[in-house]
């Protein structure tokens, strides 16, 4: 456990102060980003959650800025056991952190996506909801995925049709794997990058919404 991946919980921002018996939504940034980055939606989500914006356990190679959840191993392909890894330390960290909140949502980036997959598949009985923006769900098998088959949680799914750094085979996978193990929603945006736009923040707030209202937060 000395040499297991750590949130370092003195970098996490949160919203507000206080936060007690509210939902709480965790975001997690992308590669190269840090606490910070994300933590600039707050404006754009509903009004009664608590947020809680982590940095990434890692260090990315010398010249790239901020944090990252795991190493990138090629352009075309990228490691399920860093990805699982990655959310282990979260998972480890939420306990905590969600002490007092009435249920428990992920929005990741990127990488921060397919780390907010991995932790839903790995431990559905602590988070009810997750938007993945720009990313995608790790190949392979989950002791936890058929039990995702029949409760469908609550995922959206955000990306645009000119993304051209999440590789294709990692797309089309998440498109077979989202609609069996999730109840989806979400939107490809036409000449959208690697990035978030006001139409999708719009639509993030809604799904966050329903959620808060599920949950009669």
């Amino acid at each position: 456990m000395d040499d297991a991946l750590r949130i370092d919980d003195a970098a996490t921002r949160w919203s507000p102060g206080d936060r007690a018996g509210m939902p709480l939504l965790v975001l997690l940034h992308g590669y190269g980003a840090d606490e910070n980055d994300l933590f600039g939606l707050v404006p754009y989500l509903p009004d009664g959650i608590a947020v809680a914006s982590v940095a990434a356990p890692l260090t990315p190679p010398w010249p790239m800025p901020g944090r990252s959840w795991y190493a990138i191993d090629s352009l075309n392909t990228r490691d399920a056991a860093g990805i699982t890894t990655a959310a282990e330390a979260l998972l480890r960290w939420l306990p905590a952190a969600s002490a007092a909140a009435s249920s428990v949502a992920l929005l990741g980036f990127s990488q921060g996506a397919a780390v907010s997959l991995q932790s839903l598949r790995l431990a559905p009985e602590q988070i009810d909801a997750v938007v993945a923006l720009s990313g995608y769900a790790a190949p392979g098998e989950l002791p936890n995925d058929a039990a995702l088959q029949e409760q469908k949680p609550p995922v959206f799914w955000g990306r645009g049709n000119r993304d051209d750094v999440i590789p294709p085979n990692l797309v089309d996978h998440t498109a077979q794997w989202l609609p069996a193990h999730s109840e989806l929603s979400g939107r490809v945006y036409a000449g959208l990058t690697h990035s978030i736009s006001e139409q999708e923040l719009a639509d993030v707030r809604v799904f966050l919404s329903q959620w808060k209202d599920s949950i009669g937060g």
